[in-house]
């Protein structure tokens, strides 16, 4: 099986301009995600999709791989369904370009779900929650999971939900947080992308809830913990802190 991971990274930002470019650490942020993905052993190639030139010639300079995107896509999964397109691949990772933590083996964690569920024509990956406050945090997505491992429901809010504490969770480790990286079988990303959005899809604001209104099946498996996205300014100098610690991945 060949496996292709495609980051699409945009430099427009409402929070954080330019972020794929942003260097304190010397290295680019864009260049941060794509070594940790290329550390992953079942992937046989990392290319960057992108819609400003300024972030391929960035990602050329450190040696990597660049393909240039339209401007006008509504989600980075178009992004990734266009660049897709051009590559001839059995299997599509979409890792988000704001991942610098992304861990190596949470990649190929992801790969191995999809080898050994060749029905599955989508997969992602979930971990425990540690923390109440991020049970109600919106930005925390939630899933449920079926007896099979397939996905049955992603939400904002807290799902399941706990009726007999009001809301009030006990223990959130009970509770699965859902990561933002998906692996597609190629032919199916592509009709992925040319499926109108879903109601589901557009009051939740995930992508992922086109599949499932669609009938189709997302298998899911479990790590131990989340990689940390950057979103904003401050996300991304406490990345930094981390990174000149010595306590972050590359």
């Amino acid at each position: 099986m060949s496996v292709v991971a495609i980051i699409p990274a945009r430099y427009a930002s409402t929070r954080f301009p330019g972020k794929p470019l942003a260097n304190s650490t010397g290295k680019s942020l864009i260049q941060h995600v794509y070594e940790a993905v290329s550390g992953a052993r079942l992937v046989d190639r990392v290319v960057v999709a992108t819609d400003d030139e300024r972030i391929a010639d960035a990602v050329r300079a450190f040696g990597g791989e660049a393909i240039m995107t339209r401007r006008d896509h509504n989600t980075g999964t178009d992004r990734v369904a266009e660049a897709a397109g051009r590559i001839n691949a059995d299997l599509i990772v979409n890792v988000q370009g704001d991942e610098p933590e992304m861990e190596p083996e949470a990649v190929d964690t992801l790969v191995e779900l999809m080898q050994s569920r060749p029905e599955a024509p989508m997969g992602s990956l979930a971990c425990r929650f540690t923390s109440r406050d991020d049970l109600h945090n919106p930005a925390c997505v939630k899933v449920v999971i079926d007896e099979a491992g397939n996905a049955l429901y992603f939400s904002r809010s807290l799902i399941p939900y706990p009726r007999d504490t009001a809301g009030e969770a006990d223990d959130p480790g009970r509770w699965l947080l859902h990561l933002g990286i998906y692996a597609y079988r190629r032919d199916f990303l592509l009709e992925l992308s040319s499926m109108p959005p879903t109601e589901l899809e557009q009051v939740e604001q995930l992508e992922q809830l086109r599949a499932l209104y669609g009938g189709y099946k997302i298998a899911m498996a479990l790590v131990e913990r989340a990689s940390t996205g950057i979103d904003t300014p401050e996300q991304y100098q406490a990345f930094v802190v981390r990174y000149r610690a010595g306590v972050s991945s590359p």
